[in-house]
């Protein structure tokens, strides 16, 4: 690189990967019934995670306005509360909702994430949209609409991740929320592809938000409220955009001071597909256990050996777990663990509970349950060790499982079977057995949350896929809000 490349004045031809975002975000046309009936069910599952939310104070004391007072009559709704909010503050509410129990779904490549968080801006977006069209004798978006932008705010992120480690920089995949989150927001309002592509120039421009918060020594609560930080960033950069503010063509290769050059080792984005509907298609629900990703099966593994050794813990001579590279990378942990962010990010604590108690739910992470000196003196048992195999199919693309294996050894010589269980029930390979308890996980939220007849109001919303898709979100969201 000469030092005349650095000081060219030239303004370069937008790079390539933000046109295709924009591009895609803007015009392409959704044709995959499949895609829309899994954002029927993401929608369904990543409402009754908020609602899930809302029973932790944690999580409470960092809903409503930004300062007190400041609220938006007319504006954008809080689901499960009644809060009238700004659009960006609103996707904040949303997306910490959301994002608070990790239990909302997964993409799991090069990079991982969860691409649901994304609907904190879209929500929050369309429901202000659908609001000021009423008011204007215009017609309001219906959750069809909703439906497009989550598929292609899937569809961004989850493409962004395949082979691009931003974890391995040290990064949070927050980063990709912020991105397509704005794509798909700025489009939302009306954007044209020039002020798309400024808008997302913006966002990339911001850089990441450091991992550090998801990993031991600084595990903390910020993990459960950055995404929500993401998306209503998104909304901020996408509103900018509309007022006619510039962006910035070379934002990511610009020498020196490029997103690559100073945060990604020089190295360009690969996109080894072009945007459609795959993410989507082949997301990840978590359905049975509020536990990180890489888990899942871990989990599955533990409940199947529960009885058989829930009245011999104290005869345990070890247990060894085997997981894929990403699990032994970021959820092995020894040591205290400080909090419930902590322990929801540690396989030893994940595979403790369900060994002991043949459960784990989002209250298992708590300190009444963390107190069990049982849980600690397993995970002091255990052995945390890749499957090259596991890791092999992790990266396959026409695979995306998430094996582990699990086997107690006691102390007489004797063990368990060696349980292994390649991909979780919310895969796309169980589909069919996960459904229905994806179903029973909303409908047990929302019976939890709401009075009788507005859960039933709730609940038959979702029950006629045809009605769910032509009711405007104004109605939508005002059958989801509490007084």
């Amino acid at each position: 690189m000469s030092a005349s490349d650095i000081r060219s004045t030239q303004r370069p031809q937008p790079d390539a990967a933000l046109t295709a975002i924009a591009r895609y975000a803007r015009n392409f046309t959704l044709q995959s019934e499949v895609a829309y009936d899994t954002a029927r069910y993401c929608l369904m599952d990543t409402l009754a995670c908020g609602f899930q939310a809302l029973k932790y104070p944690a999580c409470r004391k960092l809903l409503g306005p930004v300062v007190p007072g400041a609220v938006m009559a007319g504006g954008a709704r809080v689901p499960g509360t009644s809060f009238e909010l700004d659009p960006v503050q609103a996707a904040f509410n949303i997306g910490a909702l959301v994002r608070w129990l990790d239990f909302n779904d997964t993409w799991l490549a090069a990079e991982w994430g969860h691409p649901s968080d994304n609907l904190g801006g879209i929500l929050a977006v369309a429901d202000y949209l659908a609001r000021n069209a009423v008011m204007t004798g215009k017609s309001p978006p219906t959750v069809r609409d909703v439906l497009t932008a989550m598929i292609k705010a899937h569809e961004i992120q989850g493409v962004l991740a395949l082979e691009n480690s931003f974890n391995r920089v040290g990064l949070d995949h927050v980063l990709l929320v912020r991105v397509a989150s704005t794509a798909v927001v700025a489009s939302m309002l009306g954007a044209s592809d020039e002020q798309v592509v400024n808008a997302v120039s913006n966002a990339w421009i911001d850089g990441g938000a450091l991992r550090t918060y998801r990993h031991a020594p600084n595990t903390g609560s910020r993990k459960s409220w950055a995404a929500g930080d993401a998306t209503s960033r998104a909304v901020r950069h996408a509103l900018i955009a509309l007022t006619g503010e510039m962006g910035y063509p070379s934002a990511l290769s610009a020498p020196v001071w490029g997103f690559y050059d100073v945060l990604f080792k020089g190295k360009p984005f690969s996109l080894p597909q072009p945007f459609g509907s795959y993410v989507m298609e082949n997301v990840l629900f978590k359905i049975s256990y509020p536990a990180e990703f890489h888990a899942q099966t871990a989990v599955e593994c533990a409940m199947q050996l529960h009885p058989l050794v829930k009245e011999r813990l104290d005869d345990i001579d070890r247990i060894l777990i085997e997981t894929q590279e990403p699990g032994v990378r970021i959820i092995d942990k020894t040591g205290p663990l400080a909090n419930p962010a902590d322990r929801d990010h540690c396989i030893q604590y994940m595979v403790a509970v369900p060994l002991i108690f043949g459960r784990l739910t989002a209250q298992d992470y708590e300190d009444s349950v963390a107190s069990d000196a049982r849980v600690d003196a397993l995970r002091a048992k255990m052995h945390v060790r890749e499957n090259p195999s596991f890791t092999k199919d992790y990266y396959a693309a026409d695979k995306r499982y998430i094996g582990n294996a699990l086997q107690v050894f006691f102390r007489n010589g004797s063990a368990t079977p060696r349980i292994e269980v390649d991909f979780p029930i919310g895969h796309r390979r169980r589909r069919a057995e996960g459904r229905p308890l994806l179903v029973k996980k909303f409908e047990a939220s929302v019976a939890a949350h709401f009075p009788a007849k507005q859960a039933a109001l709730v609940q038959t919303l979702f029950a006629s896929p045809a009605k769910l898709d032509a009711t405007s979100v104004n109605e939508f969201m005002a059958a989801l809000v509490t007084n």
